[in-house]
């Protein structure tokens, strides 16, 4: 089977749009002596007839049946747009792979690539990779996004007597789930904790880490730890910057003074709060501290590719966090800055979406996605 190498990636690539970059792709494909000159024309006509974007900043250009006896061997060149080229209707592309296929050798790489799409962190990573190893290991779905925090990683009312016990407690939590091993939990023990306040404290380390993760643990005794109250305990295992959402949670509690709600909630609602971006519910979102706005799809086939990439891309211009719901159909919110999730949202013409941001311009991103769907969404 085809496989993707370091060798075949080009980085920081700059063109003025994407036939450049196609051009340039085929060349390569030629100084490689993977295809005859002429299969340019191959990848101009396939792009013509249909857009090569797969979505989340990745484009695969490739030759048409046609131009399929001007390949010598199959295999791909990779480039890397740092800055993105508008690749169709204002979708950037950030990694393009050009496909010279002589069979059907290339189609491994293209199950890998879906399966690499349906996370909505790649497109930021690949506009931000630094190296080559980076982007093969994004491509081959080696890369860590989401911090592993789930129900297994959670221990409540244990009757703990000491700090060290519930060191031992939340370490234990972390390797059991293969997130760890011994020389996490031997460092984790050892280490003193950081007061967040209010009875909250803070625990982490690299050492003996597979996977980034995160473990709360809360007593039912009465415990201290250098003469302050502990209630409960944060612990991080970290490899990588997977966790960087549940640090942004902590912080904003810190500086809102609530810190200590922690030590109320369940496990359901700890899940729920340190995973900001899984899809929420209608009611949770309503509640939300954040900017709420509803509008009327005017498309006259609803929301269909083109128009939801309009949609996606007014959204990704801004920092805050954007969620969306179909009120028509009673759907639970969706990231708004994902093209598959509001495609599956099945808008139909005067459906009404409800989105809610947050964030520092979370005023200014609902205005302007107002004015993408008053405007059409790229459709008369």
């Amino acid at each position: 089977m085809l496989k993707l190498s370091t060798q075949d990636v080009s980085l920081n690539q700059e063109f003025a749009d994407k036939h450049a970059a196609i051009h340039s792709l085929a060349q390569q494909l030629v100084e490689k002596d993977l295809v005859e000159q002429g299969y340019h024309q191959g990848m101009a006509a396939r792009e013509a007839q249909n857009s090569t974007y797969l979505g989340n900043g990745i484009a695969i250009p490739h030759g048409t049946v046609d131009t399929r006896d001007l390949v010598k061997q199959t295999g791909v060149t990779i480039s890397h747009f740092p800055q993105g080229i508008d690749w169709c209707d204002g979708n950037l592309v950030y990694l393009a792979i050009g496909i010279a296929a002589k069979s059907d050798e290339h189609l491994g790489i293209l199950k890998q690539l879906t399966n690499v799409l349906a996370d909505d962190n790649v497109e930021t990573a690949l506009k931000n990779a630094n190296n080559a190893e980076q982007i093969i290991a994004l491509l081959n779905g080696e890369t860590q996004f989401n911090i592993d925090f789930d129900a297994s990683h959670i221990q409540l009312g244990f009757p703990a007597s000491d700090m060290i016990q519930m060191a031992a407690v939340s370490a234990g939590l972390l390797k059991n789930s293969g997130s760890v091993n011994n020389e996490f939990v031997a460092d984790v023990v050892a280490k003193t904790p950081t007061h967040l306040g209010d009875g909250v404290w803070l625990l982490g380390s690299n050492k003996g880490v597979n996977q980034t993760g995160m473990a709360f643990v809360s007593t039912a005794n009465q415990c201290h730890y250098e003469g302050k109250n502990v209630t409960s305990l944060i612990t991080f295992s970290a490899c990588n910057g997977a966790h960087q959402a549940q640090l942004n949670v902590i912080q904003t509690l810190i500086a809102n003074h609530t810190i200590g709600s922690l030590n109320d909630k369940t496990a359901e609602e700890l899940i729920t709060l340190f995973n900001p971006l899984v899809d929420i519910s209608a009611n949770e979102a309503q509640t939300a501290d954040g900017n709420s706005a509803v509008f009327h799809i005017r498309n006259a086939h609803g929301l269909h590719a083109r128009p939801g990439a309009m949609l996606v891309a007014s959204a990704k211009k801004f920092d805050a966090t954007i969620t969306v719901r179909n009120i028509d159909s009673d759907s639970a919110f969706v990231n708004a800055k994902s093209l598959m999730k509001v495609i599956a949202l099945g808008v139909k013409h005067g459906h009404q979406l409800e989105f809610v941001a947050q964030g520092d311009d979370a005023k200014q991103a609902l205005a302007a996605i107002g004015q993408a769907i008053e405007s059409g969404l790229g459709e008369a």
